[in-house]
């Protein structure tokens, strides 16, 4: 579950969580809708995106004491954002981390990812027991997986999971046939959940379902449930989220079942 982002401005989107308070609301409340993971974005005091180190590790402490979930942060940030403060989020000490396997046009902007860059924070992340989830936006990011990998061996805990984000202007298209062509690239054994951003949020969840993934839902990524209806929370995309996948008889994962699933031993 991904509910903020670094897109969406408060004053466009009212019912983003963007303080803290407003995170481990809706985190908690997420949680009991069916998530089993958070992907985290904050903001600061002007609902700014930030990777403030203190705010981060504040952030941490409040979702570990108020929910079971697993407790991801971004390393993307937002664009603007330098390699240095990118990399200085795992000093926050999450259980688990997000890691682009490559750039990427992002709408207007430059989604940058360089190779050194992807070796630091794999290293980084493989010395401190931060397990990654391999963001992949492309198809030449599965390749730049495989060669990561390769390179510098299994992550920790040994579970390579990957997050396909389609849907995004100068990105993969979120439709049936990519999302296959991409999971059929993964190196053997990895796993995979899929994100589809905007209008491809429902053909990749039931894509997803149905190729065997999981789902990544959240307002970082959607803000209509419906055509011209906005979504009024994070726990309504993770209700219809944890639905389908009842209905697909793959029923959502406990956040404990997700940590045995993940390798995920800290926290």
């Amino acid at each position: 579950m991904a509910p903020t982002g670094a897109e969406s401005a408060k004053a466009d989107v009212p019912a983003l969580p963007v303080t803290l308070d407003e995170l481990v609301r809706t985190a908690k409340e997420c949680e009991a809708a069916g998530a089993a993971v958070i992907h985290v974005h904050i903001r600061d005091g002007d609902a700014r995106p930030t990777l403030d180190v203190g705010r981060l590790r504040e952030t941490v402490r409040a979702l570990r004491e108020n929910t079971a979930l697993i407790v991801q942060l971004s390393t993307g940030g937002a664009v603007s954002d330098s390699f240095e403060d990118r990399l200085a989020v795992l000093d926050a000490e999450p259980d688990g981390c997000s890691l682009t396997c490559g750039t990427v046009n992002f709408g207007d902007e430059v989604f940058a990812n360089p190779w050194p860059f992807m070796v630091e924070l794999y290293e980084r992340a493989r010395e401190r027991g931060v397990v990654p989830e391999f963001e992949l936006f492309d198809l030449g990011h599965v390749a730049a997986l495989h060669r990561l990998l390769d390179r510098h061996g299994p992550p920790p805990g040994g579970r390579v999971h990957c997050d396909f984000v389609l849907g995004v202007p100068g990105a993969m298209p979120g439709d049936l046939r990519t999302l296959a062509a991409a999971v059929a690239a993964l190196p053997e054994g990895a796993t995979w959940s899929a994100t589809g951003v905007g209008r491809a949020s429902l053909p990749v969840l039931f894509a997803a379902l149905g190729g065997g993934g999981h789902l990544r839902v959240g307002m970082e990524d959607t803000l209509t449930i419906a055509k011209g209806e906005a979504v009024t929370s994070n726990a309504q995309l993770v209700t219809r989220a944890a639905d389908a996948a009842r209905l697909a008889r793959r029923p959502p994962m406990s956040p404990q079942q997700a940590r045995g699933f993940l390798g995920i031993t800290a926290g």
